[in-house]
This record gives structure tokens, C-alpha cells and sequence, in this order.
């Protein structure tokens, strides 16, 4: 089993790391990202042994709706790039916990990674609305800047000085946190929150907002019959980033907590269910 990587679109499910998923991991079709490497050295050890590799839920799964994909002008289109791996694993894993199928619920997730923060709207298994993890728009991160001023930004590529990579390196891994604070180190930032810095404590209460913020829309989205709100990630071992955003969204629906990253759990599960026979492998076109 191997992490995720950029693939085209894909319905979820487990996929054979296969020559044409490699190819497209190596160009990069769908972007770069040191996750394509999961991929690909995943199936360099399989051949190796004569096995085969495999990996599941990939970034690229794609279920929005329709309607999550109108971005307001018809040049651009909005796409499903996110933490699928995490998001269904941690659905399936609060699902079996109250007896009831993922399949029949209405949740919303919100993963929030080292990278970037995606919060989505499942309905009866489908991630129909997310916010676009990779380079887009939602809550600032650790990293990435998230969404911003449209106008802004537009002036900003023409008058900066900088090039399109620079932009974009600002955008997803110079942003958030490490603009703000000059670091992506989380157990520093939580020092500095701890220590009571007035300047970490001002951006940790605004990522707070943010994520309610996006976490609250999805109560639209799934037509106000939310059966829970799952939140996941190390940073929500921070009490005061969890209590802060809990006391704004509570009223919506019960919270389950899955602090910890659970990506290789998600993967010994799904290599598990291959060998038992209790998945369907997809073939990658």
C-alpha cells in the first residue's frame, strides 16, 4: 500500500498502482506534489518482489456535485483535490463507533494536515462539496495562504516582480502560519500559545474562525441534517484552538475528535481488506 498522490479524477475505492497511474504520478498531471513519490515507490518494491502495489483514496477523488462545481464564471471550474485517504477513513472509523453505515450518514469533515485544510460535506458517502486542499481556496493553513482578496491577489502577480513558481510557493507552503509567525513548526507554535504570545494567540483565534467559519456553510450544503462533525489533525491537540472552534459550532450537530493523522491506519486497513477479499481493486485509466 502506498500514500496517495495527484491523479486524474477517480471514483473513491482502492486502485492497482499500475503503469499509467505511475506515468501520471512521475509527470505530474494533475500537479506535483512529494506525495507522488507514495506512489511510485510503492510499486518500485512490489516489482521487485513480483507483487503487485496498490493505494486508495487518492487526492484526486472526485463526488461533488454539480451545483460545488459553478465557480461563477465559465473559464474556471472548481476541482476535487483533498484529503480523501483521512476523510473516509476517520468517516468509516466514527461510523462503526455508533453502529450505523457511512453510507447513510450526513458529516461533515474537516482534516486539518501540516499542508493544507480541507473540509468537506458527506452526504450518504459522497464528499459532495470541498474545499479545494491542494492550491485553493478555504481557510489559511500552517502553509498555505488559502483563500484571498481577489483583486488583490490579481494585482499582486502583475506588480510584484515575482514569477508564477514564486507566487505559487508563497500561496501553498509560505502562507498561514509561516507568514505570520516564521514557522510551520507546530509544538513551536503551540510553545508560543502556551507561553501566552499575543501575536500567536491573535492568528491561532482567526484559523479558529476560519475553520468554523467553512465548517458552518456545509450546514447549507447538507440542507441543515448534519448527523456529526468530525475534526482531525495534530493541531487539534492544541485545547484552546479546539475549544475555540468547538463553542462556535457546537450548536450544529455532535463533534467526534480524531487528533492524530491516521494515513498509514487508513492504509493497513484498506491492504487488509484487499487480502481478505472485501474491496473491489479499481483499475487506473
Amino acid at each position: 500500500m502506498g500514500r496517495s498522490g495527484m491523479v486524474k479524477p477517480v471514483a473513491q475505492g482502492v486502485y492497482e498502482i499500475n503503469k499509467a497511474m505511475a506515468h501520471d504520478l512521475t509527470v505530474g498531471v494533475m500537479g506535483m506534489h512529494e506525495t507522488n513519490l507514495g506512489g511510485l515507490i510503492a510499486r518500485g518494491i512490489a516489482q521487485e518482489w513480483g507483487k503487485k502495489a496498490y493505494m486508495a483514496n487518492p487526492v484526486g477523488v472526485d463526488e461533488l456535485s454539480d451545483l460545488a462545481r459553478v465557480t461563477g464564471h465559465p473559464e474556471f471550474e472548481r476541482k476535487s483535490i483533498f484529503h480523501a485517504l483521512n476523510h473516509k477513513h476517520v468517516a468509516c472509523k466514527y461510523a462503526k463507533t455508533i453502529n450505523k453505515r457511512y453510507q447513510d450518514m450526513n458529516l461533515i469533515i474537516c482534516h486539518i494536515g501540516s499542508g493544507g485544510i480541507s473540509i468537506g460535506a458527506h452526504k450518504h458517502g459522497l464528499v459532495v462539496d470541498v474545499n479545494q486542499a491542494f492550491d485553493g481556496g478555504g481557510p489559511f493553513s500552517i502553509r498555505r495562504t488559502g483563500t484571498l482578496p481577489m483583486g488583490q491577489l490579481v494585482h499582486y502577480c502583475f506588480h510584484s516582480g515575482h514569477s508564477e513558481a514564486e507566487i505559487m510557493e508563497m500561496i501553498t507552503t509560505k502562507g498561514g502560519y509561516t507568514a505570520y509567525l516564521g514557522t510551520d513548526n507546530i509544538e513551536k507554535i503551540n510553545r508560543l500559545l502556551a507561553e501566552g504570545d499575543e501575536k500567536a494567540t491573535f492568528i491561532s483565534n482567526a484559523l479558529a474562525y476560519a475553520v468554523s467559519k467553512e465548517i458552518a456553510s456545509h450546514y447549507a450544503t447538507l440542507e441543515g441534517r448534519v448527523d456529526a462533525i468530525i475534526l482531525t489533525g495534530m493541531i487539534f491537540d492544541s485545547d484552546s484552538f479546539l475549544e475555540n472552534v468547538k463553542r462556535r459550532i457546537s450548536g450544529i450537530a455532535p463533534i467526534a475528535l480524531y487528533p492524530s493523522v491516521n494515513d498509514f491506519e487508513a492504509l493497513a486497513r484498506y491492504g487488509i481488506m484487499i487480502l481478505k477479499g472485501e474491496v473491489q481493486v479499481k483499475e487506473y485509466e
